[in-house]
C-alpha cells in the first residue's frame, strides 16, 4: 500500500522518490505560523514532508500487558530507517537547489518537558495524514497508530493536502483505560488542544522509567497504542511482510 496525501501538483520527482523508498504513507503539510526548527538564515521553515512508517502489527499486539524486547527491537529498527530516508530525501531536496532539514526520530531536545524540537504529529496533521487519538499518538485510515513518523521541513514550495482537523475517536475509551500511568485524560484532539490537555507527560515518562527501563531506558511502552481499534484492524490483513520491508 503506497498513499500520498498531498497534490499532485507536487514535483513529479517526489512520488517516484518515496515509491522507490518504499515510503507507505507521506504528504506535505503547509506550516505557516508554526514555529521550526531554523533554516539557514534563522527563519521558520514553511513546508515540511510528512513520512508514516508502519510497524509489524504481529509485535504491536503482543504488548497490551507490556512492552517486551521483540517491540523494542522493532522500535530500534524503525527508528533507523525513518532517519536514514529523512537523511536522504533532505539531501535529495538540498539537490535540487532547495533547503531542508531532516527531524531526527524520538530525540528530545528538551528533556525536562519532554519535547522534542518540533512534534512530528503536528507535520502529520497538517499534512493530512491522521488525527490525534485519546492517547495523543497519530492515528492513521491505514495502520491506525501502529507507526511512526518522520518529518523533513524545506523551503521547497509544495502543494499540501488539507489539514487533518477533526478526531475519528468518537466515544471510544479504550486507550485511557487501558494506561497503566493513568496519564491520558481522554480529551478529544482538535487543532489548538496542546498535549498537556491530553497526556500527562511526566506521569508517563515516571511510569516507563520506573517498570520498563530495560527497554531504551524507559522510552517505550506502547499499551494505550496496543488496544487502538483503527490499530487492531490492520492484523485482518495479513502483511507482515510488507511491514518488514517499510
Amino acid at each position: 500500500m503506497r498513499e500520498n496525501f498531498s497534490s499532485p501538483n507536487n514535483p513529479p520527482w517526489l512520488a517516484r522518490w518515496m515509491d522507490a523508498n518504499g515510503v507507505a504513507l507521506w504528504g506535505a503539510a503547509d506550516l505557516d505560523g508554526f514555529s521550526t526548527p531554523p533554516d539557514p538564515n534563522g527563519r521558520p521553515f514553511a513546508f515540511a514532508v510528512s513520512l508514516v512508517f508502519p510497524m509489524n502489527p504481529q509485535i504491536m499486539a503482543g504488548i497490551q500487558n507490556g512492552p517486551n524486547q521483540a517491540y523494542a527491537d522493532e522500535y530500534a529498527r524503525v527508528n533507523q530507517r525513518i532517519n536514514k530516508i529523512s537523511e536522504q530525501l533532505a539531501e535529495k531536496i538540498v539537490s535540487t537547489g532547495y533547503t531542508a532539514k531532516p527531524l531526527a526520530a524520538s530525540v528530545r531536545s528538551d528533556p525536562v518537558h519532554i519535547r522534542a524540537d518540533f512534534p512530528h504529529k503536528t507535520a502529520a496533521t497538517r499534512a493530512g495524514l491522521g488525527w490525534i487519538g485519546r492517547h495523543c499518538q497519530l492515528i492513521t485510515r491505514s495502520f491506525g497508530s501502529w507507526i511512526r513518523l518522520g518529518t523533513v521541513f524545506t523551503d521547497m514550495p509544495l502543494s499540501c493536502g488539507p489539514a487533518l482537523e477533526k478526531s475519528f475517536c468518537g466515544t471510544c475509551m479504550k486507550c485511557v483505560r487501558a494506561c497503566p500511568a493513568d496519564a491520558l485524560s481522554g480529551r478529544t484532539w482538535h487543532p489548538g488542544v496542546g498535549r498537556d490537555a491530553i497526556l500527562d507527560a511526566a506521569a508517563c515518562d515516571n511510569w516507563k522509567k520506573k517498570h520498563f527501563f530495560a527497554y531504551h531506558k524507559g522510552h517505550n511502552c506502547g499499551i494505550c497504542s496496543s488496544v487502538c481499534p483503527y490499530s487492531v484492524k490492520t492484523l485482518k490483513n495479513d502483511r507482515t511482510a510488507e511491514f518488514r520491508r517499510s
